[in-house]
């Protein structure tokens, strides 16, 4: 059985994209959207086609989108047969 985990420590999210090889990133246009800052993503290039929507930033940008509009990051290790998961999403703190 799978499990997901909640955090919004920047160093335990810096450190799962880093090891699924994600990177920090934004979808683009959407960085004056209602909140501001754009609709964060964790983005896997090995894993995606090169027609994507998603346009990189650094961590120090992520990280202030991610804590100005109060996020935390719900993500998962394993999937059920116990390979690797890049299954995550960002939600509203509670």
């Amino acid at each position: 059985m799978s499990s997901s985990k909640q955090t919004h420590e920047h160093a335990t999210i810096k450190a799962w994209a880093e090891k699924h090889g994600g990177v920090p990133a934004l979808v683009e246009d959407t960085e004056n959207g209602k909140k501001g800052g754009g609709i964060l993503r964790i983005h896997f290039p090995e894993h995606s086609d090169s027609k994507s929507d998603l346009k990189e930033t650094d961590w120090d940008n992520f990280f202030k989108v991610f804590d100005d509009n109060k996020l935390d990051f719900l993500y998962q290790d394993k999937k059920a047969d116990g390979e690797e998961s890049t299954f995550h999403k960002f939600i509203e703190r509670e």
